[in-house]
């Protein structure tokens, strides 16, 4: 088989090297690469210097790898040496590009507090901010800086902004650029599977490869993603075929699992599944706060298939909104299988959707008891005709039992509208 490309993505920043920023262009590059064939080998982060910023690209490129991608460090202010950074570390001189000056001219011109900074202020960053490597192929700015293709032989640099809004668009346009599009097609896109799996966890998959014929399991890198109820399987050929028969051989292992073999988030299956019903779902939360509604709406288009749900953390609401009788909160309690059924049927009546989803648990990290315990989460889930309910005991911190407990509500709702993987 032929060799992937290599990339190596570079994260600058001061305030990502230091935690004030979580990194997210790093992961977004990476996973773009890997579902287009290119192996990403390194996703680094340096500061805010220039020097080490030129020393790390220097370093890739000489090592051998056909793609280094840089994010951030294309403002105005002192810095923001990235560009600056790759002219030295490719010795291609820096030039004033006439069409990223009119662009960025024209961009700041409709930037707030345009006019209150001085002319020559104005100027001079609108020029620094048009400076590319002699040669570069421009990216035309988002926000008002622009990025650059440089080609060296064989190899490309890519310079993005740092801003992950910006940067996706950006890396949009460039991946359709000649220049670059060529290594791109030279990837050829990867013979792969994305599977992800509900309730599995690492050590039974571990069991069930061991007892797979060897031929099965080395005809495929495998790599094993934990999350939050689920794990993700990303499987690529070593062997021709090879992902698709270790794929198949898992899937046997663990029959009904798998909810996806193309790697779209649960929120994204289940209001697929909605979508082509024609059907609406609301949500009724209460130790989750919200979380199971925001997952949902994370989808576009969930406009069409989400109502909206309530927040019922206090008792009396659970009562006077969702219908949750006294008896069930004085005998069952709030975290019980009847208050999770009632709030479902509740969220359901109150919204006219067609399907309701309920959520009630202790996240801690008080508020437990010996008989429910800090992580005791009960699910509901009331449909046009069913009507089903969880009790799990998920163990982590407050964070990650609300996690798991928004994720095992919505496979909940996906069995009921049907157990199909997509």
């Amino acid at each position: 088989m032929s060799t992937a490309p290599r990339a190596v993505v570079v994260v600058t920043g001061d305030e990502v090297l230091r935690g004030r920023v979580a990194d997210q262009n790093g992961s977004y590059l990476s996973a773009w690469c890997d579902a287009n064939g290119i192996a990403v080998v390194m996703v680094t982060i340096v500061g805010d210097e220039r020097e080490v910023i030129a020393r790390t690209v220097r370093e890739h490129l000489a090592a051998g790898v056909d793609l280094v991608v840089t994010t951030g460090g294309l403002g105005v202010t002192h810095d923001d040496l990235t560009m600056a950074a790759v002219s030295e570390a490719t010795g291609i001189a820096l030039a004033e590009h006439d069409p990223a000056l009119r662009l960025v001219r024209a961009a700041s011109a409709t930037a707030p507090h345009h006019r209150s900074i001085p002319a020559h202020i104005r100027e001079a960053t609108e020029r620094k901010q048009a400076m590319l490597p002699r040669g570069a192929v421009m990216l035309a700015p988002i926000g008002t800086a622009p990025g650059c293709i440089v080609p060296i032989g064989e190899q490309r640099v890519v310079v993005l902004p740092g801003p992950p809004y910006e940067l996706e668009r950006m890396w949009a346009d460039a991946t359709t650029a000649p220049v670059l599009a060529e290594l791109i097609a030279r990837a050829g896109g990867p013979a792969r599977r994305v599977l992800r799996l509900h309730a599995v966890v690492e050590s039974q998959l571990v069991a069930a490869l061991d007892q797979m014929p060897k031929g099965t399991r080395d005809g495929a890198r495998l790599g094993i993603c934990a999350k939050a109820g689920e794990v993700e399987l990303t499987l690529a050929d070593i062997a021709e075929g090879g992902a698709q028969r270790l794929g198949d051989a898992i899937e046997r292992a663990f029959p009904g699992a798998t909810f996806t073999r193309t790697g779209e988030a649960i929120e994204q299956v289940v209001g697929a599944m909605l979508a082509d019903r024609g059907q609406r779902v609301a949500v009724a939360e209460s130790c989750t706060g919200g979380l199971l509604g925001s997952r949902l709406t994370s989808v576009a288009g969930a406009s069409a298939w989400f109502v909206g749900g309530v927040i019922v953390y206090n008792n009396a609401l659970k009562r006077d909104v969702l219908g949750v009788s006294d008896e069930i909160l004085t005998t069952d309690g709030a975290v019980s299988l009847a208050s999770a059924k009632a709030m479902a049927c509740g969220a359901r009546a109150l919204t006219d959707a067609d399907w309701g989803v309920s959520i009630t648990g202790i996240a801690g990290p008080g508020g437990g008891t010996p008989e429910k315990p800090v992580g005791t989460v009960c699910i509901g889930c009331a449909g046009p005709d069913t009507v089903a309910v969880e009790a799990h005991h998920f163990r982590g911190d407050r964070a990650l039992i609300r996690e798991r407990a928004s994720v095992y509500a919505m496979h909940l709702l996906r069995r009921a509208l049907g157990d199909a993987a997509v």
